[in-house]
């Protein structure tokens, strides 16, 4: 089975900043993508920023438009390459949600999703 363990998400004002880290419990060969998704209160979850880890697509980024040029999702180094953070800048109140972790494991001919159990990040006006 495998984990995802998030962390840095809390409060921060209008215009503040903040960084989300996920690690996985996984071989990240055998990880196709991790990303962040997010769901506020009343609303369905919602993609944020993904990135695709090997293959042909290794690097390969989407954002949601409201947070392009504001977010940045990033792998960690080779000593935590099974680590994805995503910086958040220019916060926002609507920015407010749980986020949660995704991953996408492929895994003899078959993908697996994960998720994390997710961090609430509260942006104030």
């Amino acid at each position: 089975q495998v984990q995802l363990v998030e962390s840095g998400g809390g409060l921060v004002q209008h215009g503040g900043s903040l960084r989300l880290s996920c690690a996985t419990s996984a071989s990240i060969f055998s990880i196709h993508a991790m990303g962040w998704y997010r769901q506020a209160p009343g609303k369905e979850r919602e993609l944020v920023a993904a990135i695709t880890i090997g293959g042909s697509s290794d690097g390969n980024i989407n954002y949601a438009d409201s947070v392009k040029g504001r977010f940045t999702i990033s792998r960690g180094s080779a000593k935590a390459e099974n680590t994805v953070y995503l910086q958040m800048t220019s916060l926002k109140p609507e920015d407010t949600a749980v986020y949660y972790c995704h991953a996408v494991q492929r895994y003899s001919g078959r993908e697996y999703d994960y998720w994390g159990q997710g961090t609430q990040v509260t942006v104030s006006s």
